[in-house]
């Protein structure tokens, strides 16, 4: 466990690490990225039940974690090799053709940590619930975690999959939704406006935590704690985490633009000058 300022600075060197990696690749997603590292990396450290140099397909006797937006793999990598899953070093590879690391997550190279090739928006959730029930099953008491972007909840089979979720009380599944309101092409509200989120998986038969700041380090514990102290009682678990897509860099903040557009070389120095390096760089 750490504390929530060593948290801090491991979320500031995971954003550090996501603009050298993209800006290296002259590709990627930063933007969802830089707002989701919050909470990756209080999963990492502090939320989930896992050992990284232990990792298996089947999860058994761990929790689990499927990324359903796969397209946010810089802060996916990040984490996970800051966390002890694969050596630091290998973020270099980041895109590079033939490496562990490609632009979404692949199974087929057996990077640790990943368990689904996701990307392809809306599969998450129903893979997250086939891996509770399988926990259940198997009478093992340990949690599956999925992460959704806000955008991707436009995607038909995500509502299909809550439905089961709550009619078949899969009461050991904590989906968290990043509700940064941008997507590739404009606000979510103005390509497809989800309304009131809340109400929606709650009439659903989902019990719903909201977490107003997703970049406030404490908030994210603190949303996180309250959502596992809801598992077990009949309902998944829906996490509503607001964050800003380009947190942590002022003129990336809040905007598509960076969706899936890299920093130039000649704005990643004044970018990187905002996150001061805190467990050294790759």
């Amino acid at each position: 466990m750490k504390t929530t300022a060593e948290l801090q600075q491991i979320a500031t060197q995971v954003r550090r690490d996501i603009l050298r990696m993209t800006t290296n690749a002259k590709s990627g997603h930063p933007g969802g990225s830089l707002g989701t590292a919050d909470w990756f990396v209080a999963m990492e450290w502090n939320i989930m039940d896992f050992d990284p140099k232990a990792f298996t397909m089947s999860g058994e006797g761990e929790d689990m974690l499927f990324v359903s937006q796969g397209h946010i793999t810089p802060v996916i990598y990040s984490t996970m090799a800051r966390r002890g899953y694969f050596p630091v070093e290998e973020l270099r590879t980041f895109r590079m053709f033939g490496t562990r690391l490609q632009g979404h997550p692949s199974t087929a190279h057996g990077l640790p940590g990943i368990r689904m090739a996701s990307g392809s928006l809306g599969q998450g959730l129903s893979v997250g619930i086939g891996a509770a029930l399988g926990k259940k099953m198997t009478g093992d008491t340990h949690l599956v975690y999925t992460m959704h972007g806000d955008g991707e909840l436009e995607e038909g089979q995500i509502w299909e999959a809550a439905m089961f979720a709550g009619a078949k009380k899969v009461d050991n599944l904590i989906a968290t939704i990043d509700y940064n309101n941008q997507q590739i092409d404009a606000t979510v509200d103005e390509v497809m406006s989800l309304g009131n989120l809340k109400d929606k998986f709650e009439s659903f038969m989902w019990k719903v935590v909201v977490v107003t700041d997703g970049n406030d380090m404490q908030q994210v514990l603190d949303g996180m704690a309250k959502a596992k102290t809801l598992a077990g009682q009949g309902s998944p678990v829906c996490v509503i985490l607001t964050t800003k897509m380009g947190y942590g860099v002022d003129f990336m903040q809040d905007t598509n633009k960076y969706h899936g557009s890299v920093l130039s070389a000649d704005d990643l120095p004044k970018a990187l000058a905002q996150l001061p390096e805190t467990l050294g760089d790759f």
